[in-house]
């Protein structure tokens, strides 16, 4: 019985293994794993000194690319336009920091969780706001179609919208918002990389998983990336591509799970 259980465990290897260079990977583009991604949403994707995209999705959606034995190609696209060109077929999955939510596993198919963070409030150094429950009646910064809008306005502020992580940062130290609610991993990183006078209220106001999304339909390559990921994580390679950006490992304790 153990003899065939090993024959089963790697006949199973060995087709997962065959997967990423199997004509079958559902890639719209034979060889080239097309990516969507913003570019400017440090730490998760922005540009090196030497003009280059780096960053957490950056580096993994990279090594994933590596390990499935196709070009990574990324391709540059505002936030409020990304599920738009995933379901035209403008490229193949998207590792902008996208939040697992219920309602986006009902238009799109995640990649297990890759990164867990939570939402945190972002004051100015003397703010009087202490939480996320010191926002009703103010006017907080928030990217637009993001969860961050509705978890905003569900504490009774009024919400601006901005295209831009980095815009919303910057209204908030010239004073046009009086608070932005942001990713706390993403926010951590500019206060400190860009010595703004900024803070985080102690609390967070959600906790989160960031996931993958490609078009429904894809059940190979999902896998396949799936895979890849769960061998980035145990190899170890995984921590080392992200502790060096944000000081820790984010990796999910228990990955939200991809639902066809």
């Amino acid at each position: 019985m153990k003899a065939l259980a090993i024959t089963f465990a790697t006949l199973a290897s060995l087709a997962m293994g065959s997967l990423a260079s199997a004509a079958d990977l559902e890639l719209i583009t034979p060889g080239k794993l097309q990516v969507a991604t913003e570019g400017t949403y440090a730490p998760f994707s922005m540009r090196a000194a030497d003009g280059t995209l780096d960053g957490l999705e950056i580096r993994i959606m990279k090594e994933v690319a590596k390990r499935l034995d196709v070009e990574y190609v990324p391709v540059l696209i505002k936030w409020d336009s990304l599920l738009i060109g995933l379901e035209a077929d403008q490229y193949d999955v998207i590792s902008a920091a996208m939040d697992i939510t219920e309602a986006r596993q009902k238009q799109v198919t995640f990649a297990n969780g890759w990164l867990e963070s939570g939402g945190r409030v972002v004051v100015g150094k003397d703010s009087p706001i202490k939480s996320g429950e010191d926002l009703k009646g103010k006017t907080v910064g928030a990217l637009v179609a993001s969860s961050w809008t509705k978890i905003a306005e569900e504490k009774g502020a009024t919400v601006k919208s901005y295209k831009a992580e980095s815009d919303t940062m910057q209204d908030l130290v010239n004073g046009n918002v009086d608070a932005v609610i942001t990713d706390a991993i993403a926010a951590a990183y500019v206060i400190k990389t860009a010595n703004l006078p900024l803070k985080m209220t102690d609390d967070y106001v959600s906790h989160v998983q960031k996931g993958f999304p490609f078009k429904k339909g894809k059940p190979h390559l999902v896998a396949a990336v799936n895979k890849a990921l769960a061998d980035m994580v145990a190899d170890g390679t995984y921590a080392k591509l992200t502790t060096d950006l944000v000081g820790f490992d984010p990796t999910p304790k228990e990955p939200i799970k991809t639902i066809e």
